[in-house]
């Protein structure tokens, strides 16, 4: 199929699963991409000002832009489907900076595990109308990295970075060893800590920022400006807390290493927080009932692969995520990535939290997708 007409027939799958049609602007405000994400993602907008002098990205994903125009409705708060199909505009290494994505996006919807399935369904539905029907499927979980981070009693500084860790993929044994180790060098910049302590972490990661800025510091070592703040920060955070306990990190490495189809998963997990006295009930429960789901709506499960360690890297993702690629293309880039962010739209403004999932298709990346 050429890109249009894949592109047509995954709207297609949507519309008739009763996704209503969105297409919100092309030029969205920046700051809220920066906002959400740093400024280390300005290097991948193309942004541009307005007569007013506020900044302007053409718009880099459909996430976001759908989610303020729902918020903007007379619909907000309520439950609605949208789907859409349009072009993306992102720097991406070795591919097109100008690409198409067609996707949807579920809001208000209370039954949580119920709607992941779908959503995840409906892609696996319209990837295969395309003729891809050879995919593995990529999940992991946040909600329940979450869980089990306050299972464990650990610091809100350890588990802010455990959290990145997890949505950069890198929650593997050497990161987690790594961080058993104090940064006692980091007291060194005591005053600086003092100033920062209370502040919000996006705002104290801004204001080291803009201290490296003034000094004209912008990469070093090949890490931004953005990067250097966070590791300062994350050091600093280390000196003043402690190192990571020994039995929470146990803990963790054993559960980054849980693979498999999410039944063996789920066996691995209850054994992992039964053998640790953990009170992870509710969200294994979600797990199990999730993959249940998914199972109802026709995706075997052998074709999914659950890895304890798999998130996806942007901040706003709170529950479920996946990834479609093509059977034994373990190293390729995704052909769908999705997941759960029911904090995003409270973030965007909304009165109180909006439950929230949802996907993309990477058009150009499916068969005869190339231009």
């Amino acid at each position: 199929m050429t890109p249009i007409r894949n592109a047509e027939t995954v709207l297609s799958v949507f519309e008739r699963a009763g996704y209503a049609r969105i297409e919100p602007s092309i030029l969205q405000p920046a700051d809220i991409f920066l906002d959400l994400s740093g400024e280390e993602i300005r290097h991948r907008l193309f942004v541009t000002s307005d007569s007013e002098g506020r900044e302007l990205a053409l718009r880099p994903e459909f996430t976001i832009p759908v989610a303020i125009d729902y918020l903007a409705s007379s619909d907000a708060g309520k439950a609605k489907n949208f789907c859409y199909s349009g072009p993306i505009f992102r720097v991406r290494q070795g591919e097109a900076d100008e690409f198409v994505q067609s996707g949807i996006e579920s809001f208000g919807r209370q039954d949580r595990e119920a709607t992941d399935a779908e959503i995840l369904a409906r892609a696996y539905e319209a990837v295969a109308e395309t003729g891809e029907t050879k995919i593995d499927i990529k999940l992991g979980d946040m909600g329940l990295f979450s869980a089990l981070l306050g299972a464990l009693g650990l610091q809100p500084v350890w588990q802010r970075r455990l959290k990145r860790a997890f949505a950069k993929g890198l929650l593997d044994a050497a990161t987690l060893s790594s961080m058993a180790d104090t940064a006692p060098e980091a007291m060194k910049h005591a005053g600086l800590l003092n100033a920062l302590e209370g502040q919000d972490p996006k705002a104290a990661r801004a204001f080291v920022e803009d201290l490296l800025q003034i000094a004209g510091i912008s990469t070093v070592g090949g890490r931004s400006a953005g990067e250097i703040a966070e590791r300062f920060l994350a050091q600093a955070s280390n000196a003043t807390e402690g190192a990571l306990p020994n039995e929470a990190l146990r803990v963790l490495e054993c559960y980054s290493a849980i693979e498999g189809d999410p039944d063996t998963a789920s066996v691995a997990l209850r054994k992992l927080v039964d053998d640790a006295e953990l009170d992870l009930g509710f969200a294994l429960d979600a797990f199990e009932t999730r993959a249940g789901f998914i199972e109802a709506r026709g995706v075997p499960l052998n074709a999914i692969s659950f890895s304890a360690r798999f998130g996806r890297n942007l901040d706003y993702y709170t529950g479920a995520v996946f990834e479609f690629r093509r059977s034994g293309d373990a190293n390729g880039r995704p052909l769908v990535g999705g997941g759960r962010y029911d904090r995003l739209l409270q973030t965007l403004g909304a009165a109180s939290p909006v439950p929230a999932v949802g996907c993309a298709v990477f058009i150009d990346r499916l068969s005869g997708g190339a231009a």
